[in-house]
């Protein structure tokens, strides 16, 4: 231990016998107690080296070889040194000095530097004395400086504004574990998806047998689930993780007599929770906020209107090709897929059967309205008519009428599916629909990759609590944002990432703690011309605590879209790098200064305590 402490006083399993030697579990447990951040892994790798005769004991003067491996990293100690500069150890002032200009942290005073003494400095000493040792200042740099700023882990937005202002963490074909065609539904799914934070469920209904609605993906060999289990699992789940309006978006292809059914277990199972007429309190012709519809479940659905409401719109030739309608991919759908099913007659209608009026009126502010063209939108859509678009038919309006698109999705919600030639559910790119407004962009939850790392770190902002304040520009079509231009900022917001270690790291399946090669690379998501990556060298035999110290520059033309994806790699000769884990955030929810980016696999799991230690700066 530093400043004169020996690390025997505070390992009372070594006694007044200094040869005694402990075990493995008497290791982890001491280290435990210390407050040493380690792993398992690293620990019987570190305790192999300092034991060559494979006894399985150590002796104090291994254990401490092991605890200085640990604890006294190099860029920790190099920092801290800086830090007291001249002085035996960091005082409250110079701890203050560093959190205020260098960590950027806000409302700091010595009371702030005093209270992290208390908290993080094992030394009786130092925390009589009010200074913070090496081990002290470590685990306060493990403890409270990851990567996401603080207040961004909690709801900070303005939750007030109408629905059509926010992302919402919205999935497809929610009941699915795995592909479209043969895959599992199953009840877990739904709950996962909650759990995640997720805001809008897709629910496939179909007629079953014994009138009881099933759900699963039509015309496939996938498994099928009750309607009313999955609205069970639903009402149990819908507000654990988030407390803002859940939005299920019913496909249904029931006939009237199973659609009464579906109204009578939505009414009876949701019960309260459902929302089954307007809030108060809300503008005319404006969509209520997640904050007034909180606790409550919307039905995302078609609606049968008024006889003045169903005057028929004009068609143009161009945009029917745009958009494909939901009975023509049920069709398609089914032709391609017919050599895999048995030979059986279906009995499912392919046009949609009329919709009872009593299902009907359950579809309060989430009527969905086919799209024909943002002009015929701009003209006849009402405020609470929403669209959904395929994503090939969305890739086009972007690519041909992107600011009209932003102008779109600033006064109407807009639903992003994946095609339907996804066989194995796969994903796009959300960042694209994010990028002209686009509030519910769905992706397969079951489906690991980068879309779903970039959708998970776009929803870690705000408290995780699956609505996002979209950036003002894209609120407002008196903005008229162009995202061919894509210039919010001149000049450009200049990010300087230093990557400068990585500490208790995952190796490949091909090598070992003490031969994997990483590599980190630091990836800018966002509009066309913010797209960038770079990446680290290898370090070789690095897992435990390798030092990259190597800086990356970028220039970010619109930050408020950007997203920032650091991931891990194993470089393996010859053949694809093995990845490793990744972490994913939006760039305005970066903390400033030296911070801890912890590290997710690819399902979006924890690997705590690996991590990346890095430098950011901007302005």
């Amino acid at each position: 231990m530093g400043n004169g402490s020996s690390i025997a006083e505070q390992c009372p399993e070594f006694g007044a016998n200094q040869e005694r030697s402990i075990s493995y579990q008497e290791v982890l447990d001491i280290m435990r107690r210390m407050g040493v951040t380690l792993d398992t892994a690293h620990l019987r790798a570190l305790m192999k080296e300092q034991d060559p005769r494979r006894s399985g004991l150590l002796d104090l003067a291994a254990f401490r070889r092991i605890y200085k491996r640990l604890v006294h990293r190099p860029e920790l100690t190099e920092l801290y040194n800086i830090l007291r500069w001249r002085h035996a150890a960091l005082s409250p002032s110079r701890l203050c000095r560093f959190l205020i200009h260098e960590q950027q942290e806000a409302e700091v005073d010595k009371n702030t530097a005093t209270r992290l003494i208390e908290r993080y400095e094992i030394m009786l000493e130092a925390r009589r004395e009010n200074y913070l040792t090496l081990e002290g200042f470590i685990r306060y740099m493990n403890c409270e400086n990851s990567i996401l700023r603080g207040a961004h882990r909690y709801v900070y937005q303005d939750m007030s504004q109408p629905l059509n202002h926010y992302y919402i963490s919205s999935s497809h074909n929610t009941y699915l574990l795995s592909n479209q065609l043969l895959g599992q539904s199953h009840l877990y799914a739904y709950r996962s998806a909650l759990m995640r934070g997720c805001r809008c469920l897709e629910i496939d209904c179909w007629d079953g047998d014994e009138d009881e609605p099933i759900v699963y993906h039509g015309f496939t060999l996938t498994s099928k689930l009750l309607f009313r289990s999955v609205l069970s699992v639903i009402s149990q789940y819908a507000f654990l993780a988030s407390p803002y309006p859940l939005i299920l978006s019913l496909e249904n292809h029931c006939s009237p007599r199973q659609q009464e059914v579906m109204r009578r277990q939505l009414t009876t199972i949701l019960g309260d929770k459902l929302l089954t007429m307007p809030v108060c309190d809300t503008s005319p012709g404006v969509l209520p906020s997640p904050e007034a519809l909180k606790g409550k479940i919307l039905i995302k659905h078609k609606k049968e209107e008024l006889l003045q409401d169903t005057t028929p719109r004009p068609t143009p030739c161009e945009v029917i090709e745009e958009v494909e309608p939901a009975e023509e991919k049920e069709q398609r759908r089914h032709s391609s897929i017919t050599s895999m099913i048995p030979q059986t007659k279906v009995e499912t209608p392919m046009i949609p059967p009329p919709i009872p009026a009593q299902l009907s009126d359950l579809v309060i502010y989430t009527k969905s309205t086919k799209f024909i063209s943002f002009q015929d939108s701009k003209e006849h859509q009402k405020y609470y008519e929403n669209n959904s678009l395929s994503e090939r038919a969305a890739q086009r309006l972007v690519q041909d009428q992107a600011q009209e698109f932003v102008r779109h999705t600033s006064r109407f919600l807009t639903r992003i599916y994946p095609k339907g030639s996804r066989a194995e559910s796969s994903n796009f790119n959300p960042q694209q629909f994010w990028n002209v407004g686009c509030q519910m962009v769905a992706l397969n939850y079951q489906t690991p990759g980068i879309p779903m790392d970039l959708y998970m770190g776009r929803f870690l902002d705000n408290g995780g609590c699956g609505y996002v304040l979209k950036p003002e520009f894209l609120q407002d079509d008196k903005f008229a944002f162009d995202p061919e231009k894509s210039t919010r900022r001149n000049p450009p917001m200049l990010l300087t990432i230093k990557v400068i270690s990585g500490f208790l790291l995952p190796h490949g399946s091909a090598s070992t703690i003490n031969s994997a090669e990483l590599i980190a690379k630091v990836e800018i998501y966002g509009m066309p011309p913010d797209m960038a990556q770079q990446r680290t060298q290898a370090v070789k035999h690095g897992a435990l605590n390798p030092q990259w110290q190597q800086s990356m520059t970028f220039f970010v033309q619109v930050p408020e879209l950007a997203l920032v994806r650091f991931s891990l790699e194993d470089r393996l000769p010859l053949i694809r790098n093995e990845f490793l884990g990744q972490y994913t955030l939006p760039l305005t929810s970066m903390a400033k200064g030296y911070r801890h980016v912890p590290l997710l696999n690819k399902h979006g799991q924890s690997m705590a305590p690996a991590s990346l230690f890095i430098h950011v700066w901007y302005q």
